[in-house]
C-alpha cells in the first residue's frame, strides 16, 4: 500500500512539473512576440497579432516573429531529446548532439554550398550584388543535411564493421568529426572575402532564418521523433540498467541504439541545416530534467522537449532584448547561459555523489 502511495505521488509530482515546463514554454513564446529591434508596444503587439496594426507591424509579427518563435520550440525540442537519448545509448553523460560530428559535417555541407556554388571563388568571386543574387539559403540547408546524413551513416556504419560498443560510437564521431573540421578549414583558406564572410554568419545559429516552411519541416521530423522515441522509452528505461539486463529483456540493444542514435542524429541535422549551430541545449536541458525528474524516459523525454524550448525562447528573447538593435546569435546566447549552469551541476556537492 505505501508504495503504490509512493508511486501515486511520484506520478503526480511529475504530472506537475510538466505541466509547470508546458506553462512555462506558453508564456515565454508570448512574451516573446513582444521583444524586437522594432520597438513596437505592447497595444502595437497585439493590434499586429489580430493584423489590425500598420502592414510593416502585421509583416513584423507574422512573417518574422512568430516563425522565429516557432522554430524555437521545436529546435529546442528536438535538440534536447537528441541529446538525452544519445547519454542514454552512449551510456555517456557528456554526449550531445554533436559527438557524432554531426554539427561539423553540417557546417563543411554549409560551407561548400555557399563558398563553392553561391558566394565564393567558383561562381561570383567578391562581387556581394552577384553574391545576394545567387545565394540559395534552401541549397545551404540541404548541403548541409545532406553531409550531416552522410556523416551519421558513416559513423554508423563503421560501427556495424565493430561491435556496436558505445565506446566505437564516440571514437568514430571524434575522428569523423575532426575530418570534417579539416575540409572546412582547408574551403575556408581557398574563399574569397565574401564567401568566407558568409560561411562564418552561417555558422552563427540564428532563429531569423526561419520560415513557415522550414518550421513545417521541422515540425515533422522533430514531432515524429519525439513520438518514436516516447514509444521505446521502455526499451531505453531497460537499457539504463545495462547491455545484458536489457538483452534479458528481450530489447535487441544493436538495433535500438542503431536506429535511434539515427534518428537522434537525422533530427539534428534538420534543425542545424536550417537554423545553425546552437550548442549546449542537447548538454544541459537532459541534465536538468534528470536532476529533476528522474530517469523514466517515459517523463524525461517530454520534459527534455520542453525544457529545451523553454532555454531556446529565453536564449533568443535575450538576445533580441541585449543586440542594441540585432539579435545577437542565439547559439552564443545558449553556451552563454548553459556553460556555467553546466559546471555549477559538476562541481556541487550532489552533482559529485552522482
Amino acid at each position: 500500500m505505501k508504495i503504490s502511495n509512493v508511486r501515486s505521488g511520484i506520478r503526480k509530482r511529475n504530472s506537475a512539473v510538466l505541466i509547470l515546463l508546458l506553462f512555462c514554454v506558453l508564456i515565454l513564446a508570448f512574451v516573446c512576440l513582444f521583444v524586437g529591434s522594432s520597438h513596437m508596444s505592447v497595444a502595437e503587439c497585439f493590434a499586429a497579432l489580430a493584423k489590425k496594426g500598420s502592414a510593416a507591424q502585421v509583416r513584423i509579427i507574422w512573417n518574422i516573429r512568430i516563425p522565429r518563435v516557432l522554430a524555437a520550440i521545436l529546435a529546442g525540442a528536438g535538440l534536447s531529446v537528441s541529446g538525452l537519448i544519445m547519454q542514454t545509448d552512449l551510456n555517456n553523460p557528456m554526449a550531445s548532439p554533436s559527438t557524432l560530428g554531426v554539427s561539423n559535417a553540417a557546417v563543411f555541407g554549409a560551407n561548400l554550398s555557399i563558398i563553392a556554388f553561391a558566394g565564393g571563388f567558383l561562381s561570383t568571386g567578391n562581387n556581394l550584388n552577384s553574391y545576394t543574387v545567387g545565394a540559395n539559403p534552401y541549397a545551404t540547408s540541404l548541403m548541409a543535411f545532406i553531409f550531416s546524413t552522410l556523416s551519421i551513416l558513416m559513423i554508423l556504419g563503421l560501427c556495424r564493421v565493430r561491435a556496436f560498443q558505445p565506446g566505437v560510437v564516440v571514437l568514430s564521431g571524434i575522428a569523423i568529426g575532426s575530418v570534417w573540421t579539416a575540409a572546412t578549414t582547408i574551403l575556408q583558406f581557398y574563399a574569397t572575402d565574401v564567401g568566407l564572410s558568409a560561411a562564418v554568419i552561417w555558422t552563427f545559429g540564428d532563429l531569423g532564418r526561419a520560415t513557415y516552411r522550414t518550421d513545417l519541416i521541422m515540425a515533422a521530423v522533430v514531432i515524429t521523433g519525439i513520438l518514436f522515441f516516447l514509444i521505446l522509452s521502455w526499451r531505453f528505461n531497460a537499457l539504463l540498467s545495462g547491455d545484458i539486463a536489457a538483452k534479458s529483456m528481450g530489447v535487441a540493444v544493436e538495433k535500438l541504439r542503431f536506429a535511434s542514435m539515427l534518428f537522434a542524429s537525422v533530427i539534428t541535422a534538420v534543425c542545424v541545416s536550417f537554423l545553425g549551430i546552437i550548442g549546449f541545449v542537447g548538454i544541459i536541458c537532459p541534465h536538468v530534467t534528470k536532476k529533476l525528474l528522474g530517469q523514466d524516459h517515459r517523463v524525461s523525454i517530454p520534459a527534455s522537449a520542453l525544457s529545451g524550448s523553454i532555454l531556446l525562447l529565453l536564449a533568443d528573447t535575450l538576445s533580441r532584448s541585449i543586440g542594441n538593435g540585432s539579435a545577437l546569435p542565439v547559439g552564443a546566447i545558449t553556451s552563454l547561459l548553459g556553460a556555467p549552469f553546466f559546471l555549477a551541476i559538476i562541481f556541487s556537492k550532489k552533482g559529485g555523489q552522482d
